[in-house]
Formats: C-alpha cells, structure tokens, sequence
C-alpha cells in the first residue's frame, strides 16, 4: 500500500501547492517513506517465503521424529480397527436379517403367537361354558333345594 493511498485527495493538493519551503520537503519525505515502506513489504514477503521453505524442508529432530513415528502408529492402529469394526457391522447386518437362523426364529415367532391366540380364545370359550354350567347349577338348585339331615 502506498502512502498517498492513505492521504486523501484535499491532503494531495494541499501538499503540492503549499506555498511554504516546507512543501518540497514534505513530498521529499513522503517519497522517501513509501520507498522504506515498498522495502520493508518486500523484505517481509520474502522472509515469509523463506520461512515456509524452511519449515517444509526442516528434517525432523529426534523428538519430533519419535512423537511422530507414536502418532503414526496409533493413527495406523485406529483405522485398523475401524476397518474391522465396519466389517462385523456389516456381516451383523447381512446375518441379522437374511440367515436362515433368523428367518427360523421369525417363523418360530410366528407360530407362537399363533399359539398364544388360540389359547387365548380356548380360555374364552372355556370361561363361557363354565359360566353357562355355574348359571345352570344355580338354576338346579334354586328348582331343587338341598335336603337338610
């Protein structure tokens, strides 16, 4: 960024015609600052490139080296179990919902509840039928009271 960037166009003007002997000097000097400034910005940037080479091309001393051979290891570790644990996810999925133990099962299932509504209904018809014979008990006795001896 130049200096006369950050000047507004009312300071440019008032600089250059300045009739004072401070004018000549004041742009002297501002040409001189932007010159420093164009300098430091490319001594800056090529430090800032030279930095990023250095940092890739840097070898790895021994504590780096050793903290990042741990990580790679643990790193390789860790997808290998992931790896193992999608691969029994999957033949969990693929067994759960296809095997012929399961479909066993699920037909087994089936025929238990089957079951279990037909005694559900064997028990209805049987409370019916012990109602109507407790009602025909009561109907025989209160036709035929007991003898009392």
């Amino acid at each position: 960024m130049k200096m006369f960037d950050m000047l507004t166009n009312e300071d440019l003007k008032r600089i250059k015609k300045e009739p004072d002997s401070e004018g000549p000097l004041a742009l002297l000097r501002i040409k001189e600052l932007e010159n420093s400034l164009s300098i430091a910005l490319e001594t800056n940037d090529k430090y800032q490139r030279d930095n990023a080479a250095l940092i890739k091309s840097r070898p790895l001393n021994t504590m780096d080296e050793v903290a990042y051979r741990e990580l790679e290891a643990e790193n390789k570790n860790l997808k290998k179990r992931a790896q193992e644990a999608e691969g029994e996810t999957s033949i969990v999925k693929g067994i759960g919902t296809n095997s012929p133990e399961m479909k066993e099962a699920q037909a087994r299932i089936q025929e238990l509840a089957t079951k279990c509504i037909e005694a559900g209904r064997a028990m209805i018809e049987l409370n019916l039928k012990y109602e109507k014979l407790q009602d025909k008990m009561k109907g025989n006795n209160e036709k035929h009271p007991p003898v009392n001896s």
